[in-house]
């Protein structure tokens, strides 16, 4: 699952797009980037983080990187292949 600021008809276009197959949620009043204390102030972009959930709403892992998104892919692989 993706969640981001942007309007769900940029988020339906990014996955149509990239063909990812991911639910992806729009958090445009960034009501939940504030629960997960991503939200930056004013207008600033939130922080990129990638949180690791097992199915039981635990936070397995948190990747922080603003400009690599390999990290995030590769540590949350990671992450979950390490609980196996």
């Amino acid at each position: 699952m993706g969640i981001s600021v942007d309007p769900s008809d940029r988020q339906r276009a990014f996955d149509e797009a990239n063909q990812l197959g991911l639910v992806l949620l729009s958090d445009v009043d960034r009501r939940i980037a504030r629960q997960f204390g991503v939200k930056r102030p004013g207008p600033l972009p939130n922080k990129r983080r990638t949180f690791v959930v097992d199915s039981d709403g635990r936070v397995l892992g948190v990747i922080a990187s603003e400009s690599n998104m390999e990290k995030h892919a590769a540590e949350a692989l990671q992450t979950l292949q390490s609980r196996h």
